[in-house]
């Protein structure tokens, strides 16, 4: 039988000193439990080593050069030697695209539920589409593969999927 676990770090809407204060936490994490030595600093790990361990980092605030400064400390040199890099843009939205999917898919769960059509387009001119932007180059930079999913979404998903089953 083949035991997998699925770790999931969900970072949305922190700031700069949060995303800094973590990322230690998030490599060394990674780090042990995605190497089969699974002792640092003289703490026995190797209980908690699960081949084929699956973790989902979701949210675009994490500081990558110090996750992956840590990683090395576990043989890890680049992300991408360890962990299949999958990154989720939607650079090719328009703002009324992206007005129209927001009252399409918001629940009252989503922080903007509540927002009216002018405060929504707000948002998205000035937040969204510039973070997509930035996030697409930044992702690119650590190596990972890019998937824009402004149009055709569920067949993007299914590309990826497909992807990851060829890897």
């Amino acid at each position: 039988m083949r035991h997998t676990h699925s770790w999931t770090f969900a970072l949305t809407g922190i700031g700069d000193k949060t995303t800094e204060n973590i990322a230690p936490f998030i490599g060394h994490f990674l780090g042990l439990f995605s190497s089969g030595d699974g002792i640092k600093c003289k703490l026995n790990l190797h209980a908690h080593n699960v081949k084929n361990n699956a973790f989902v980092l979701e949210g675009g605030y994490f500081d990558f050069e110090k996750i992956t400064s840590i990683l090395q400390e576990y043989g890890a040199n680049e992300l991408k030697d360890r962990f299949i890099l999958i990154g989720l843009v939607q650079g090719q939205k328009t703002v009324d695209e992206y007005v129209r999917d927001f009252k399409k898919y918001d629940t009252e769960d989503d922080w903007t539920y509540n927002f009216s059509e002018d405060e929504l387009r707000e948002y998205v001119a000035q937040d969204a589409i510039p973070f997509n932007r930035s996030m697409t180059e930044y992702l690119t930079k650590y190596g990972f593969t890019i998937y824009d999913t402004s149009a055709e979404r569920e067949s993007v998903f299914d590309k990826i999927i497909e992807d990851i089953s060829n890897s």
